[in-house]
């Protein structure tokens, strides 16, 4: 991305003289690609684009969907050569850098013409952190909300005369019940794999510790709470009824668990219904449920408000590139996908839950074809407590840092307290020297 800044000057020119050129196709329409890294949520996409050119019959718009392995790569490329995408999926650990390099349309005043105040009172706070630039402006439209929950096997419970998981369910529950289903069974407990948004930042914050502060300038990995909660989770894998790191990197958490070899693991909203779809066998042997909490949390007044409560919420959005050629068309494109009415299309689609407040609902009719099979309030109660992804502008430069470090310490080669104050000094002079440059 560093070569952005030096070629903006130029891309900035060829971009004015191919706007004079106009934009027109042999059919007289206006073609717009719209690029997306999900195949499931293709179809949903699909459906909101064509209740857009049904209304403006001028304009096509063609859906592709690019595996997330390829995605950054060749979005960065295109943002280098100013071919980028006229509509993209944006991910909160990438806006901020994007924004910051001047590559993304600043759409804070799109619905000036509607209402004033037309984010912040159709989105959540954490929505709005979500497309939120280093200087306050808003540089995509809130797409989707999401959180993770506890996945369980039923029948696994009822070998082991277990009561399923409920809302005042502690890590100590969720750790004797593991021991006890393997007992019982011979299958693994509870799933404890090295992740970030599916793993250990919901135990972070649950014992009233942080990854980021709340300004996200400096990093949370030394403190008692963030300590006290990384000591837990990393050692959950030298207990017999948990897998070490080196059997997930193989194996994967998902796939043990709907091989019926594992009773927990965290499981992203985003993938419960694709869930239904692909496990049909699994029918009515599997629930979710709130997150355990923390049992004893470190004291803040954070953590007191929660109550050793916490998940992570994330949620993409819809971009587009600051220098388009069809920047004005686009824009009320991405005005439309933030209206009501495209949110709920996306939300009965089944593709994610809308960001829209007052649309979540909808996203339960996409699951009506399996009957009532899970417990979806489970999701939608836990927003109340949920905490935004702890990303800032540096964090391309030291998520996979603090990946290697942690890999280092489920491999025995670093003790946790040496490894997560490592980690704190990377993030903070990660994070210092992306502030300095500006």
């Amino acid at each position: 991305m560093k070569k952005i800044r030096a070629a903006a000057a130029a891309v900035l020119l060829i971009v004015l003289l191919l706007s004079m050129t106009g934009c027109g196709a042999s059919d007289g329409k206006t073609h717009l690609t719209f690029q997306i890294w999900d195949t499931n949520q293709r179809q949903g996409m699909q459906d909101m684009c064509d209740a857009y050119t049904a209304q403006h019959p001028d304009v096509v718009i063609d859906v592709q969907v690019v595996s997330w392995n390829e995605y950054w790569t060749k979005l960065e490329a295109a943002a280098e050569s100013n071919t980028m995408p006229d509509i993209f999926w944006m991910h909160t650990n990438q806006l901020l850098y994007y924004a910051d390099f001047g590559m993304l349309a600043d759409v804070t005043d799109l619905y000036e013409d509607v209402e004033p105040d037309y984010y912040q009172k159709h989105f959540s706070e954490i929505s709005l952190g979500n497309i939120s630039g280093s200087d306050g402006r808003y540089y995509g439209v809130p797409k989707d909300k999401d959180n993770g929950v506890l996945v369980y096997n039923k029948e696994m419970f009822d070998a082991a005369g277990v009561a399923y998981p409920d809302e005042d369910w502690t890590w100590d529950d969720m750790t004797e019940a593991s021991q006890r289903i393997y007992d019982a069974t011979g299958n693994y407990g509870y799933l404890a794999y090295l992740d970030d948004q599916l793993g250990y930042w919901a135990y972070v914050y649950q014992n009233g510790g942080y990854i980021l502060s709340a300004d996200r300038t400096t990093s949370g990995f030394d403190q008692p709470g963030g300590k006290e909660a990384m000591e837990f989770y990393i050692g959950l894998q030298q207990e017999d009824w948990c897998p070490d790191q080196n059997f997930f990197t193989q194996n994967g958490a998902g796939a043990t668990f709907w091989s019926q070899r594992a009773a927990m693991f965290m499981e992203g909203s985003w993938s419960l219904l694709g869930a239904l779809r692909d496990h049909p066998e699994m029918t009515g042997k599997w629930d979710i449920a709130m997150l355990p909490k923390a049992p004893d949390p470190v004291s803040t007044p954070e953590s007191l408000d929660r109550d050793g409560r916490a998940c992570m919420s994330n949620g993409l959005c819809y971009s587009t590139g600051a220098h388009g050629k069809n920047l004005e068309i686009v824009k009320d494109v991405l005005k439309y996908f933030g209206t009501e009415e495209a949110q709920l299309i996306q939300g009965r689609s089944g593709a994610a839950i809308p960001a829209y407040l007052g649309t979540e609902e909808s996203w339960r009719t996409a699951f009506e074809e399996f009957g009532d099979p899970i417990n979806l309030d489970c999701i939608f109660d836990q927003f109340d407590y949920a905490i935004q992804v702890p990303y800032n502008s540096a964090s391309p430069r030291w998520k996979s840092q603090v990946l290697d470090v942690l890999t280092q310490v489920y491999a025995g080669n670093r003790d946790v307290d040496t490894g997560l104050d490592e980690i704190a000094q990377i993030v903070n002079t990660e994070t210092a020297k992306k502030l300095a440059d500006g």
